[in-house]
């Protein structure tokens, strides 16, 4: 029974439904990858006395019938959601030894669906990079290699721990949270499924907020239909989060037919950049074939402001991200700098927030700072808050033409080696995020679908962008493309 963790959510409900299966047997499965994977630093805080409770917990619902789709599927949380009584840290020294009294909207949804948590996945800080090298754990390390090289690769980030705990099967899903493109980013380094929803689907009440106006959680997951499962899990209206959307959750998983007939797929002529690679440009290509062949209709399409999108991103993020972290002061939780004879509360914060900040939280607060300065906001704040309505509005007028939903790339590149952006100017790792961030610019749901491996045997990945709150159809196009890409690839055990 050492290979239960290799099943999808929909087998393992299934098994566990047929009595085939028991969720304590199928938790124990994952405790076992996890505690063999610790080459991965894919969890940064492991709980298996939870997770054995939780799951007995699940048994026992599921032996007396009518017990949800997520009753007993073991998890990974990511350290940005607090979890009551378990470490959740951010993935920050600032908030060392922090063990909340009170658990995430998204958490305790799952953990009322019967849900088991493994333990916590490693993140970069605060949510702030794309590779997961910001990470006060360390770097994680993507259980994906090159052909014939044995060079530590990325997972991705920020949600780089979640991507690399579903791909090395060591859950059967995770949850992820995007800014601008923390869910799909990392999905697509590692061929796996990640769903950034609409804004306003999922609660961010007990989330650590980077950026308010652009957080949404997610689920990560090994195909689409274990993604419409967890969505609709972790989904809901939620009355402490004013952001929260009042919708009726719909049943995603039941809106998976495959059908896309008559469907329209909008290719936008603006993500055709100058110096993608050919591999990149050719999935794309094949990618539409297969919607096509489906029956969905392909139209090109213009987003005039895409160009703009980026900047007004690395504006807009951190000017919320600084405000949302001048909490961390060192007063009431976390670390505090040990002071010196004579020194102040000034003194306190400023130390504080030296040694708990990592370089890259450090930059973007500085940046977001600085842009909401006096002499700077209507330069740079409010200048970058009306491009993100027209960048909104560009979406708006695409979908008011009869588009379905958008096909894109997921990433300018497939996953490149650890280190080997360290060094170079910053921005060129702000560029992992070219196809994502205008998704949360504008509010709406996407997700990444793993559609081949490249010439390195390294996993691509597609983005469909759907219609604000249009999840299921969004997902049933997906879906569609799952199928025609017939992807299945693993990565080669090494750890």
């Amino acid at each position: 029974m050492s290979n239960l963790s290799k099943l999808t959510i929909t087998e393992a409900r299934d098994k566990m439904r047929a009595k085939d299966i028991t969720s304590v047997e199928l938790t124990q499965s994952c405790l076992d990858a996890i505690d063999a994977a610790d080459a991965l630093n894919a969890y940064c805080a492991k709980t298996p006395e939870i997770a054995l409770t939780q799951a007995a917990a699940a048994d026992a619902r599921i032996a007396a019938g009518a017990a949800p789709d997520m009753c007993g599927i073991p998890l990974g949380i990511k350290d940005l959601f607090c979890t009551k009584g378990v470490q959740s840290q951010a993935g920050s020294n600032i908030l060392a030894g922090f063990k909340p009294e009170y658990e995430s909207t998204v958490t305790t949804n799952l953990w009322d669906a019967g849900a088991v948590m493994l333990g916590k996945l490693n993140m970069d800080e605060f949510a702030m990079g794309s590779s997961n090298e910001t990470s006060a754990y360390g770097s994680v390390v993507s259980p994906w290699q090159r052909e014939g090289s044995n060079t530590p690769l990325t997972p991705g980030g920020s949600s780089g721990g979640s991507a690399a705990a579903v791909a090395a099967d060591l859950c059967l899903g995770a949850t992820g949270t995007d800014t601008g493109g923390s869910i799909r980013q990392p999905a697509a380094f590692t061929g796996i499924v990640g769903v950034k929803p609409t804004y306003g689907r999922c609660s961010r009440w007990g989330v650590v907020a980077f950026a308010s106006s652009l957080d949404q959680a997610g689920p990560m997951t090994k195909t689409v239909r274990d993604s419409a499962i967890m969505l609709e899990a972790m989904s809901g209206h939620d009355a402490k989060d004013s952001t929260s959307a009042d919708f009726a959750v719909p049943n995603f998983e039941a809106m998976l037919t495959g059908d896309i007939k008559g469907k329209k797929i909008g290719i936008p002529k603006e993500y055709h950049l100058e110096g993608m690679p050919a591999e990149i440009e050719k999935f794309w290509a094949d990618g539409a074939d297969m919607l096509k062949s489906a029956g969905a209709e392909m139209v090109d399409v213009s987003l005039p402001h895409t160009k703009y999108a980026l900047p007004a991103y690395y504006v807009l993020a951190p000017a919320e991200a600084s405000s949302n972290l001048a909490r961390y002061d060192g007063v009431r939780y976390g670390h505090r700098a040990t002071l010196e004879a004579g020194d102040g509360i000034d003194e306190m914060y400023m130390r504080t927030r030296a040694e708990g900040f990592g370089a890259e939280v450090q930059r973007r607060v500085m940046i977001g700072t600085y842009v909401l300065s006096a002499g700077f906001y209507d330069a740079y704040y409010r200048r970058a808050q009306r491009v993100r309505t027209l960048i909104k509005k560009d979406f708006d007028d695409v979908f008011a033409a009869g588009v379905d939903a958008i096909l894109t790339p997921a990433t300018p590149s497939a996953a490149f080696g650890l280190g080997e952006m360290a060094d170079a100017d910053p921005i060129k790792m702000y560029l992992n995020d070219v196809f994502t961030v205008t998704v949360n610019l504008a509010g709406l749901p996407g997700v990444a679908v793993p559609t081949g491996l490249d010439a390195q045997n390294l996993p691509l990945g597609l983005q469909l962008i759907g219609r604000p709150w249009e999840e299921g159809d969004m997902l049933n196009i997906a879906y569609a493309l799952e199928q025609s890409a017939g992807f299945s690839s693993k990565p080669n055990k090494w750890w």
